[in-house]
């Protein structure tokens, strides 16, 4: 290892000049690629596409639709929409959402589709026609009455008018390949045509416009990410002020924090050269990538102020700083690169995607803060003033460092190891509790009170469906919708699960069929009933076409839609684990209920598919901490040291987010690996020291005074600065990014006080007789 140190110490240092204009030229490339980054969402990176589930979804998307559904409310403010302004208003909006590019215009749906029709029993049999005809006079009040009554006929409200007829909606959904470029279709855009060609030009005085879907949500959630530039900005000043202080050095404070930034550079531009884009989900990486650099550029420019005050030359010191660093900081940054990469054992393409951009960027620092910040500050004026500020500075901080060094003492290590005993077990059996999924209604991505929430509200208030459905898929043979016992058993099902808690209505082709036979019937309830005659099963369900979505051309494949009162992880868990109960008690070889297709079908596979990768993904940022812990320190002890409070912190960060009600979802599930990632750096630099220390003979408490002389005051510094930074996304509109900035808050404070506290207890312990 002292020989390779050698080879790079003299490659680097030698050819100072050569590395700074190395870094100089792809630090200009890689910003022109990092300008032509572009925000990147699409629906199938936010899904398990190989999931069970989501395989049924995929199989028979093309005949059912998929799950990227737009639903679009019209209101009327003043009264009902039985008026000419909220007719052509709405007719305005119908051919809007139309004519929008990415939109599939066979499945629009509205009052004013051609599909949309009544059927009624007349004295003759049956009469009917679309919903609005087509001389219809919105001026005319006797039209306006029809269509009134027509709606009544249709068996729509609640669906497709409120059912205080304020209210009518156009739904539909989005094709995967925009059909002008050929490409996948650009769900920003789509969000942005949304906004400015439906709310934009219809909402007034008199009308207002809802509108939810994943397009318009993750839309929102773009607009609300602009936002992060500012905070990253604040970071940035924060950070640089609390830097100032530490260093007490104009330029020792800028070279950390510019080497930060080149770091953030180079990932950026790499994501654009590697064809990646910056998904709205994962835009706080960046900042985690410059905090990360500046908590170890802080360990750098601590290093060499140290050696300089005692007298040494600038250069000379930087070169001692740099062997002394690479080894430990590099570990460290190499355990962040691996934690992050474990990210790609979860199926699902957007936490792949992080798994990606996360490693590059902190791959990146080994670069840029271990090789180019210390050549860099080889050439900084270090004035003899400064040299005394920093003397001055450690010999006030050693009184400090020898009340720290007390937590390596036997008595004090064995109460800090039973504190920490008992807040694991607490911890443990709080994090017990944690929930998999969303645990409030609304996008759980943005606050409550933001508008898509609100329409969301409003939507599902007002109308007996909203986005909130799942569908169960019957597979079975050709032909069976005209089978009394294969529709039997569809019926059966549907009104076993309308009676499960968290199901709002339901409706199969078996329910509709019920509907027509007693319209045979004058409409008698008696006769609303599944006749077991096949020719009358044939009757009931001709009138029901495949465009309706409720069963395919063959009649092999039919869905159940169950509407859910919302998306929560309690309602889905209790949904979806009641369809699997009764399927059991009806499947056999030709008729399978399998789950499943619609927005919460993929809510439920994601769901799965982040409780299976939970422990895996631990187990793996685990492993790959402690494999590189070893190769390190060579130690099982100093391994241990290192390890066990980033468990112990990790478990607690669990039992925080059941307290603050924040479930483990695709957006929350990488902050653990991303929290001990971080966190180990601090363990790592204290015990490098710690270790040579003990190798020389030292006692425990004495080498942890000497790793506290050494590093404590950036370790101390890194975790409070970084903590402060992330602090303030607390006021982020993102509801995503307040609950990461607790979370990451939560967990830079505590890693901290963890290596400063804890490590040292139980390094007394593991060498006791030392």
């Amino acid at each position: 290892m002292t020989n390779f140190i050698n080879v790079i110490e003299k490659a680097v240092f030698r050819h100072r000049v050569a590395v700074i204009a190395f870094f100089s030229l792809v630090t200009l490339f890689l910003l022109y690629n990092a300008s032509q980054l572009k925000l990147d969402a699409g629906f199938e990176k936010n899904i398990p596409l190989n999931h069970e589930y989501m395989q049924t979804y995929m199989k028979h998307r093309q005949d059912f639709g998929g799950a990227n559904n737009v639903l679009v409310s019209v209101c009327d403010k003043n009264g009902d929409i039985f008026n000419q302004n909220f007719f052509d208003t709405f007719k305005n909006v119908h051919d809007q959402v139309f004519f929008i590019n990415g939109v599939d215009r066979s499945l629009v749906t509205s009052l004013f589709s051609p599909a949309t029709r009544f059927t009624e029993i007349v004295e003759g049999g049956f009469s009917g026609g679309p919903v609005i005809p087509a001389d219809f006079d919105s001026s005319n009040p006797a039209a306006l009455e029809l269509v009134r009554k027509n709606i009544d006929k249709a068996g729509i409200l609640g669906r497709q008018v409120s059912n205080d007829f304020q209210c009518a909606m156009v739904t539909a959904q989005l094709l995967d390949i925009d059909p002008e470029t050929g490409l996948p279709l650009d769900t920003l855009a789509i969000a942005a045509d949304l906004e400015t060609q439906l709310r934009g030009l219809y909402e007034n005085e008199a009308t207002s416009v809802h509108i939810i879907g994943f397009a318009k949500m993750i839309g929102d959630v773009a607009q609300g990410a602009k936002d992060v530039l500012m905070f990253f900005a604040i970071a940035i000043a924060i950070t640089a002020i609390m830097v100032f202080f530490f260093s007490k050095s104009l330029m020792l404070t800028f070279l950390p924090l510019f080497c930060s930034i080149v770091a953030v550079v180079w990932q950026l531009g790499l994501l654009t050269l590697f064809g990646f884009g910056l998904d709205p989900m994962s835009i706080l990486v960046p900042f985690l990538v410059f905090a990360i650099g500046v908590s170890h550029g802080v360990q750098m420019i601590n290093a060499v102020g140290k050696r300089a005050s005692a007298g040494m030359d600038v250069k000379v010191a930087s070169q001692l700083a740099f062997r002394t660093l690479l080894i430990p900081g590099g570990i460290a940054l190499l355990s962040d690169t691996v934690g992050f990469m474990t990210l790609l054992v979860i199926d699902i393409g957007i936490i792949r995607e992080l798994a990606i951009t996360a490693s590059m960027g902190v791959a990146v620092i080994i670069l840029t803060n271990l090789l180019l910040l210390p050549v860099l500050m080889s050439y900084v004026k270090v004035s003899d003033k400064y040299k005394a500020k920093i003397a001055e500075s450690s010999k006030k901080n050693e009184h400090s460092w020898d009340l720290v060094a007390k937590c390596a003492s036997p008595k004090v290590a064995i109460v800090i190891v039973a504190v920490t005993a008992v807040l694991f077990v607490l911890g443990f059996m709080q994090s017990q509790n944690m929930k998999i999924g969303d645990l409030h209604a609304g996008a759980p991505a943005l606050h409550e009170n933001s508008r898509y929430n609100q329409d969301t509200f409003l939507i599902t208030d007002k109308y007996e469906i909203t986005v909130d459905y799942i569908s169960v898929i019957v597979e079975t043979k050709v032909d069976a919708c005209t089978e009394f016992e294969y529709m039997t058993a569809m019926d059966d099902f549907q009104w076993r699960m309308e009676n499960v808690d968290g199901v709002q209505s339901a409706i199969s082709l078996a329910s509709v069929a019920k509907r027509v036979n007693a319209g045979y019937n004058e409409g008698n309830p008696k006769w609303e009933v599944l006749p077991r005659n096949q020719a009358t099963i044939v009757q009931a369900i001709s009138r029901v076409p495949t465009s309706t979505g409720l069963l395919n051309r063959n009649c092999s494949v039919m869905p159940i839609i169950l509407f859910m009162e919302d998306h929560k992880a309690e309602t889905i868990e209790t949904v979806v684990a009641a369809v699997k109960e009764i399927s059991q008690e009806f499947s056999k070889d030709d008729l399978q209920f399998k789950l499943a297709s619609g927005p919460v079908g993929v809510m439920a596979a994601t769901n799965e598919a982040v409780k299976e990768s939970q422990d895996p993904m631990l187990y793996y940022v685990f492993g790959a901490v402690i494999v590189l812990c070893l190769i390190s320190f060579r130690s099982i002890r100093a391994t241990l040291a290192v390890v066990i409070p980033l468990y112990v912190v990790s478990v607690l960060a669990q039992a925080l987010m059941t307290y603050l009600e924040i479930g483990l979802t695709v957006s929350t599930l990488p902050v653990i690996a991303l929290g001990v990632g971080i966190g180990v750096d601090y363990g790592i630099y204290i015990l490098s020291t710690m270790n040579i220390k003990l190798r020389e003979g030292l006692s425990v408490e004495e080498s942890y005074l000497e790793a506290l002389k050494e590093r404590g005051s950036a370790v101390l510094f890194t975790g409070i600065t970084l903590a402060i930074g992330v602090s303030t996304w607390v006021f982020s509109t993102l509801k995503f990014q307040m609950d990461m900035g607790i979370l990451l808050t939560f967990m830079f404070i505590v890693n901290m006080l963890g290596a400063i506290i804890v490590l040292p207890a139980i390094a007394r312990l593991l060498w006791f007789k030392r």
